[in-house]
């Protein structure tokens, strides 16, 4: 209906409330697994279970990587504001596309999230600055302004990968 390339869902229901998403191979789906506002740690971060020790983001990022994206057409949310749990789920899935926000107006460092993040040839990261863009001016300068906070995040991304 919408024309959409890809969706950002809900894992937290379980599998039968994503299949339906991907029964599109050709369109992404998009999961949330460590967001970056505060009080997602009121359950992301808890352990789970017999599990040793596993958190609840990181079963998603496994489940995820090993068993639902059979096409392909998988990514994950991980935010900018938990940098170490970005490296975890690198560690857990490889080379998975992940769309982090977080940088810019809520505090995600740029360098500490890409070298995080990113796979071995530099990608691998769709790194989202939504705030900290369209709110860079104030005046009759606004697109200006966010076209000059749009590059120098772009270039600071690019400048470590």
């Amino acid at each position: 209906r919408f024309g959409a390339d890809a969706v950002t869902i809900n894992p937290y229901m379980g599998r039968d409330s994503v299949e339906p998403y991907l029964a599109y191979p050709d369109k992404g789906v998009i999961l949330l697994c460590r967001t970056s506002n505060p009080g997602g740690s009121d359950l992301q971060f808890l352990e789970i279970g017999n599990s040793g020790g596993e958190k609840l983001f990181e079963r998603v990022a496994r489940l995820v990587a090993t068993e639902w994206n059979t096409t392909g057409q998988c990514a994950l949310v991980v935010g900018a504001t938990f940098p170490a749990e970005i490296a975890r789920v690198r560690q857990l899935t490889g080379d998975l596309p992940l769309l982090v926000p977080g940088i810019g107006a809520q505090g995600g460092d740029i360098e500490a999230t890409v070298k995080a993040g990113r796979t071995a040839d530099g990608t691998g990261l769709m790194i989202n600055s939504s705030r900290a863009i369209l709110y860079a001016g104030k005046g009759e300068d606004f697109a200006a302004a966010a076209r000059r906070v749009a590059l120098e995040t772009r270039d600071a991304i690019n400048r470590y990968r």
